[in-house]
């Protein structure tokens, strides 16, 4: 997923952003409402994670400025340890979820688990694409039962082809999907990542699954034995 998190307090921002990237999601940081607004109306996120006690424009204000102008995008606060009426102000404010500080990362994870099943974007489903299967439960990655050892961000580009399997990406397109606000890269390394994900692919028998289109970008490409096979499964059982 692709995160907004604004929050003022420098430490809790390095650790949410450590943390959320360690989970393969993409993180833009803002430390004030002024900045996260800029950030919410020039890209598209699926999830704030929003401080309450925020310079320049306060959660409050940012959730009740969210919704009356239509954003749907769901919103967990967080909020001070004895904050509990603060966090019901958010939620009638039109936020989502609350957690509190100290931060608990397992229990922040799962929030964002259940607000993203809630919104129907499911991060938790096995993609498989003929006998390329990937797990984001695990972040694992095989082919014919081999496992990938790919970087992030090659898990990233890789998910993100598996998920719009028809769907042609240019190289700036992926960097503004894959990258941050803060470190964007310049489109030479998109091209530097596909080469490193081609070379693993093919180091397990998995070649040519994606494919360069001139002049428009990259696609994937799976081998056309009899119909491609493609699948998105429930990774938990009933």
């Amino acid at each position: 997923m692709r995160i907004l998190v604004v929050n003022e307090d420098n430490v809790v921002a390095n650790l949410l952003e450590r943390s959320l990237a360690d989970q393969r999601h993409v993180v833009d940081m803002a430390n004030n409402g002024h900045t996260g607004w800029q950030y919410l109306e020039s890209n598209q996120y699926e999830l704030i994670l929003l401080s309450l006690h925020l310079p320049k424009m306060n959660g409050i204000s940012f959730c009740s400025e969210m919704r009356s102008q239509g954003y749907t995008i769901p919103i967990l606060l967080i909020t001070a340890s004895d904050a509990c009426q603060a966090g019901i102000q958010g939620l009638n404010a039109g936020a989502d979820d609350y957690i509190t500080k100290p931060l608990d990362l397992e229990e922040l994870n799962a929030r964002i688990r259940a607000l993203s099943r809630r919104k129907k974007v499911i991060p938790h489903t096995v993609i498989q694409v003929n006998e390329l299967v990937l797990d984001p439960s695990s972040c694992q990655v095989n082919y014919k039962t081999q496992p990938l050892k790919l970087t992030a961000k090659e898990y990233s580009i890789l998910e993100l082809f598996l998920r719009n399997p028809k769907r042609v990406y240019s190289r700036s397109q992926i960097l503004d999907l894959i990258w941050t606000f803060e470190n964007p890269p310049s489109e030479e390394s998109v091209k530097t990542h596909i080469q490193g994900l081609r070379k693993k692919l093919r180091q397990v028998g998995a070649k040519n699954w994606i494919k360069n289109i001139y002049g428009m970008g990259y696609i994937l490409n799976p081998p056309v034995t009899s119909v491609p096979e493609y699948s998105i499964l429930s990774a938990v059982a009933n």
